[in-house]
């Protein structure tokens, strides 16, 4: 990921940040980065990016509890990057969609027939569909925040129960949690090699 992936992945965190935040519920870092599927520490280090540029301000809650609360500044902040970001998805769909692509046709002259997803979210449907288009299957789909659900009537499973049935490549198929899916995947022992990343077989 290049410089400015990073600051757009900054930034579109920032906005689920403020989002979550916006919400009724009082939210804890922990609980706020189990939401966005970040680490604890991370997400302790944008919240105070927020409060020092006065987004944000910490409350204090009986039984030594914080609570974080968007001022209106915030809220402001929070309107334009939807805005921002509005524009930034609908052009990340056409360079997903390719980004993918590429990656599947590689994997497809490779002689790969099935390959395994993990994470899901608006950029798992776009590898989907880049999938199908190559004529390559869905072996299965793993995400820890979506385990129970089903993804185009696939069942999603825990990474752990996923890694059990033994899958052969894994792609990973969310932008804000692909780092975090990465460390997951080689934390349960997943060789390097196994896991892809269509953003990273561009530069190939």
């Amino acid at each position: 990921m290049n410089a400015d992936d990073e600051k757009v992945l900054d930034s579109y965190r920032f906005f689920l940040l403020l989002s979550e935040i916006s919400g009724e519920e009082q939210l804890s870092q922990r609980e706020l980065a189990k939401r966005l599927g970040i680490a604890l520490g991370l997400v302790n280090s944008y919240l105070k990016n927020l409060v020092a540029k006065g987004y944000v301000r910490v409350a204090n809650f009986p039984k030594n509890r914080y609570a974080y609360l968007l001022t209106p500044k915030g809220f402001a902040e929070k309107s334009r990057l939807a805005y921002q970001h509005l524009s930034y998805f609908s052009g990340l769909y056409t360079v997903a969609r390719q980004d993918y692509l590429r990656l599947f046709r590689r994997l497809a002259a490779d002689g790969t027939r099935r390959v395994a997803f993990c994470g899901v979210d608006e950029t798992a449907e776009i590898a989907y569909l880049s999938l199908k288009e190559v004529g390559l299957e869905l072996e299965l789909v793993m995400d820890q925040c979506g385990a129970g659900q089903l993804f185009f009537e696939q069942p999603v499973l825990a990474p752990g129960e996923g890694l059990a049935a033994a899958p052969g490549k894994i792609v990973i198929t969310s932008l804000k949690r692909g780092d975090a899916l990465r460390e997951e995947l080689l934390r349960l022992g997943v060789e390097p090699a196994a896991i892809y990343d269509a953003s990273a077989a561009v530069a190939e």
